[in-house]
């Protein structure tokens, strides 16, 4: 019987160079990602470069605010709201927190519906987490009416520190341009899923494989950050 040996990698001169070595381990990697989904990586190292961007307004806004020697606006007071002739401290924020919070839940419970091909559940649950975007994005425009309205602007205020207005305008304003975007992506997948593309893989904008409801998947990922970010806007900007 002829018995088989198994040599290393070896080159015509000899044994291989330490370089062919290397090259040889590190293209042995690419068995470990080439089931990854490129459109699920590419939305991971979106939101990577984008906590970078929040992260730079928010410590911006950190300094900003402990540095300035004019005292700093109440936030309890900026931002209440008069009902009934009570003035009740942030109630619009606490409401507006809730319901972005709660389209978090419906955006978990279109993904796994989407993972079933339950395919009206997912559609509806997609419009419900869009509503309640809208939803958020309206209050938010109320919010910025009514301190245009009492003077708020990017370089004043009549409460305290000037940078208060600047740095209102500029991260509510980056978020609420996430969380509409976010929207119109939303109602454009929902659509496609309740028209049954994703099951026959008719081509057209934000159209996944055939049988793959993956673009679910990165929109919810894509909505679950803008939740996590506004958590962090609302605890340093109106709770602080």
């Amino acid at each position: 019987m002829t018995e088989t040996v198994l040599r290393p990698l070896s080159t015509a001169n000899g044994p291989p160079s330490r370089w062919r070595r290397f090259s040889g381990e590190w293209a042995a990697d690419r068995q470990a990602f080439a089931g990854a989904s490129w459109r699920k990586a590419m939305m991971w190292i979106f939101l990577l470069s984008d906590t970078f961007v929040f992260g730079c307004f928010l410590v911006g806004y950190m300094t900003v605010r402990m540095s300035t020697t004019v005292p700093w606006p109440n936030p309890s007071k900026v931002f209440a709201l008069e009902i009934g002739g009570t003035e009740l401290p942030l109630i619009l924020i606490a409401i507006m927190t809730f319901v972005l919070i709660s389209s978090s839940g419906t955006m978990a419970m279109a993904v796994a519906h989407g993972y079933r091909r339950n395919r009206r559940a997912t559609a509806l649950l997609m419009l419900v987490t869009a509503f309640l975007g809208a939803t958020f994005v309206g209050m938010q425009a109320f919010e910025w009416t009514k301190l245009i309205h009492e003077g708020v602007r990017p370089w004043t205020n009549p409460w305290g520190a000037h940078q208060f207005g600047s740095t209102f305008f500029m991260i509510t304003g980056f978020h609420g341009t996430h969380v509409t975007i976010g929207v119109i992506v939303l109602i454009t997948i929902a659509r496609k899923v309740w028209r049954g593309d994703f099951d026959v893989g008719r081509r057209g904008f934000f159209t996944s494989q055939r049988g793959r409801y993956e673009n679910v998947e990165i929109a919810g990922l894509y909505w679950h950050f803008v939740d996590l970010v506004w958590v962090f806007i609302f605890a340093l900007f109106y709770l602080w």
